[in-house]
């Protein structure tokens, strides 16, 4: 392998274990047997030199820049990747400091990580070993995390890890319930008694951030600088904080005009029923998968390998149900199961269903055009024969990929037979749109918690405290809530410039083709790479 390629294979191994476990279903990644999380003080002192000297160690391989690379283009592009993935762990430990300020970090470390083993199908004995080992680390993770939260905790993160622990340990005893009656009696007494002893642990950092919850320090924008320097560093977007905002706003305007149209246009169409079961949901959607992926070859809009397995629906298992709060409820497989179909867990449908849950239920096409999107678009990746090709690096790409594909079966036709789906797909636009007003204009300053939650309050709309709570969410991320959009933008310009280079040999087929194998690189290397043009590499000094 050549310096670059070991560079990022000795990262990767690196990553694996370090890399902190989050909400979001995209970055999961594969972790070293007997894993468990290490956020001790001195753990995180030895991540920080390891950056340092990873960022050496970019720094002594000379590349060349875009105008004029000393290697080949391929090579010169991954070496980018590297230098995105380090300078995000960067970001991580250093500039968003989750570790030192968010006390739901700590939550995602313990209870999210068996969230994360439980999403994996056909729960085993195997399995419920591994859950045990992270209720026995709870304690010690919480202790550690008291020590890092220590004269660094946010107050409005704080207020909103305390919600989310006010029923943990019903939560934690329905699982270990659900769980015990997979195992024999042996396994079934250890998982209890160490889910009694990862209760009492919790039940101790709630009371800590209770008690502590006044002298804690109130919530600052991570900054203008620290934002661009993100955008520029780890997203390699060519734009800066302020053109994201007007790409946001344009496209705002853009869905909720369009939107308007098509509710006037079916406004005398009703709401199909929503399935009776879940069962009747999987099987609704299944038949919907296979015709859309059918679709996909009919209109020579993406190749379907016979190799890659189906994105399939999936009753809520019962020892997820009471953790589905941690995260996105699915199983989108990984480098090491590719032969496995990716799930996503369905609740049993109701009136009472989230907005878009009820529009998953009713057309499970919706659903299938982004979260599907994500299943194929990652499996493919992780096939591809340049290795650091196979890792995840920002959001940017393959939320741009998801939510272009939204609108690109939309004006394909795929639901020309659903006016309903129509209107969700022009809302679920607008909401997109919506993140990246509120992404920026909390980021840098723009906005504070309190004016950010009476903006979503109105504009979605929502209640007050699921708007409060987003508004938190947002400001907890900075950048991906804008990945959705600018991921897309870049897109359509992408594709914009690959038609007009080949003019009228353009193939769109060949297009998605190398977009969704490439579904991990940034928009701005891709189109160094397949068109020669390193505009917008340019605007950002490569």
């Amino acid at each position: 392998m050549s310096a670059i390629q070991d560079l990022g294979h000795e990262y990767w191994n690196w990553r694996a274990s370090q890399q902190p476990r989050t909400h979001d279903d995209i970055p999961r990644i594969e972790r070293p047997e007997n894993w468990i999380p290490r956020w001790s003080p001195s753990d995180v002192e030895q991540y920080k030199l390891k950056i340092v000297e990873f960022e050496e160690r970019i720094s002594e391989i000379s590349v060349g820049s875009s105008n004029s690379p000393e290697i080949e283009v391929a090579e010169w592009v991954d070496y980018q990747l590297i230098k995105s993935a380090v300078a995000r762990a960067h970001f991580e430990l250093n500039i968003l400091r989750t570790w030192a300020e968010q006390p739901r970090f700590y939550i995602d470390q313990t209870i999210g990580v068996i969230f994360d083993l439980l999403t994996i199908p056909d729960v085993d004995s195997l399995r419920i070993k591994k859950v045990i080992r992270i209720l026995e680390v709870t304690p010690s993770i919480l202790k550690n995390g008291i020590s890092n939260l220590t004269s660094n905790a946010v107050s409005e993160y704080a207020e909103i890890a305390i919600g989310d622990l006010s029923k943990i340990s019903e939560q934690i005893l329905e699982m270990s319930k659900a769980l015990s009656n997979i195992v024999e009696n042996e396994l079934s007494l250890q998982l209890t008694s160490s889910a009694e002893k990862a209760i009492l642990a919790f039940i101790e950092f709630r009371k800590w951030l209770r008690n502590n919850l006044l002298t804690m320090k109130p919530l600052r924008a991570i900054g203008t600088e620290n934002y661009n320097w993100f955008l520029q560093n780890v997203s390699l977007y060519p734009y800066s904080s302020e053109e994201i905002l007007q790409i946001g706003q344009i496209e705002w305007d853009r869905a909720v005009a369009f939107e308007r149209i098509i509710k006037n246009r079916f406004r005398n169409v009703e709401p199909g029923p929503i399935p009776q079961t879940s069962a009747e949901q999987v099987v609704n959607e299944e038949k919907a998968e296979n015709l859309v992926r059918k679709f996909y070859e009919d209109e020579s809009i993406l190749s379907q390998p016979k190799s890659l397995r189906h994105y399939l629906n999936a009753p809520m298992p019962d020892y997820l149900e009471p953790l589905r709060w941690l995260g996105v409820s699915d199983d989108l497989t990984g480098p090491s199961r590719l032969d496995h179909d990716g799930y996503s867990y369905v609740p049993s449908p109701g009136p009472s269903m989230p907005y878009f849950y009820a529009a998953n239920a009713r057309d499970t096409r919706a659903g299938i055009v982004h979260e599907g999107a994500h299943y194929q678009q990652l499996a493919i990746s992780w096939s591809h024969e340049r290795k650091l090709r196979q890792h995840y690096y920002d959001s940017g790409v393959n939320e741009g990929i998801a939510f272009y594909n939204e609108e690109l079966m939309l004006s394909a036709g795929l639901f020309d037979d659903a006016p309903i789906t129509q209107i969700v797909m022009w809302n679920f636009m607008k909401l997109r749109a919506l993140r990246v007003i509120v992404d920026v204009n909390l980021a840098t300053g723009l906005m504070d918690i309190e004016t950010a939650t009476k903006f979503l309050e109105q504009k979605v709309p929502m209640d007050y405290a699921t708007a409060r709570e987003e508004a938190i969410t947002f400001s907890s991320s900075p950048g991906q809530a804008i990945s959705y959009q600018i991921g897309k933008t870049q897109i359509l310009n992408l594709l914009s410039e690959a038609v007009d280079a080949d003019k009228n040999d353009f193939n769109l087929k060949a297009f998605h083709d190398y977009l969704w194998l490439n579904g991990n690189v940034p928009i701005s290397l891709l189109k160094f790479e397949l068109l020669s043009d390193n505009s917008d590499l340019k605007k950002i000094n490569r």
